[in-house]
């Protein structure tokens, strides 16, 4: 079964989300996408406020 969402349901999303939502829809894990944006070669525009780590989606 198919958990990724759809294209037109990430373009629904809100301008910002959290890592885990971000990293099911790249289809890696949640840990993954966390050492790929601490290395600085994540494929997403993140925004960090204080600890909190936030997706780009726009």
């Amino acid at each position: 079964m198919n958990d990724l969402p759809t294209l037109d349901e990430v373009r629904g999303w809100p301008a910002t989300c959290e890592v885990t939502k971000a990293a099911r829809a790249l289809g890696c894990s949640r840990s993954q996408l966390y050492a790929q944006i601490k290395r600085g070669d994540a494929p997403v525009r993140v925004l960090t406020f204080g600890t909190r780590v936030r997706v780009v989606t726009e």
